[in-house]
C-alpha cells in the first residue's frame, strides 16, 4: 500500500493527463472551424435541443455564468449563435443556433469523429469507458463529506 501515493498510481493524475490529451486532440480537430472545445460542447448541446435558456445550457454543461456568458458572446460575434430575450420573462435569455452552426455541423462532426478514430478506440471499448466514467462520476458526486 506504500506505493499507492506515488504519482503513477494516482487515478486523479491519470484522468488529468488523459483530459489534457483529449484537449489536444479536440483542439486539432476544431481548429479549422475556429472553435474551442468548450464552444464545441455548446454546439453539441444546442444540436440536441436548440433554443435553451442560458441557465439550461449552463446546467447541462455544468458551466457557471461567468464562463458561459463570455463564451456565448464570442460565439454570437463569430456567427455561431444568437441570443433572444424572453418577452414573457425578461430575465430569461434563449440561445439559438445560427445557420453557420447548422451548415458546419457535418464538417465538425466528421473532423471530431476522424480524430477519435485515429486513436484506435473500438466501439465496445468506447462504450465500456463511458460506462466506467459514468459510474466514477456518480461515486465522486455522491461521496459522503468528512
Amino acid at each position: 500500500m506504500k506505493d499507492f501515493f506515488t504519482l503513477d498510481k494516482q487515478l486523479c493524475f491519470a484522468v488529468y493527463e488523459t483530459a489534457g490529451d483529449f484537449t489536444k486532440l479536440y483542439t486539432s480537430a476544431l481548429q479549422p472551424f475556429g472553435l474551442t472545445y468548450p464552444q464545441y460542447l455548446v454546439l453539441l448541446a444546442l444540436w440536441e435541443k436548440d433554443g435553451m435558456t442560458a441557465k439550461e445550457l449552463g446546467d447541462k454543461l455544468n458551466l457557471g455564468t461567468g464562463t458561459l456568458t463570455p463564451m456565448i458572446s464570442r460565439m454570437v460575434s463569430n456567427g455561431w449563435l444568437r441570443k433572444e430575450r424572453s418577452t414573457a420573462d425578461e430575465r430569461k435569455v434563449y440561445i439559438f443556433l445560427e445557420e453557420k452552426a447548422r451548415k458546419e455541423k457535418q464538417g465538425i462532426t466528421k473532423n471530431v469523429g476522424e480524430a477519435i478514430q485515429s486513436c484506435s478506440i473500438e466501439l465496445k471499448e468506447y462504450e465500456e469507458l463511458m460506462e466506467h466514467l459514468g459510474k466514477l462520476r456518480i461515486k465522486l458526486r455522491s461521496r459522503v463529506p468528512r
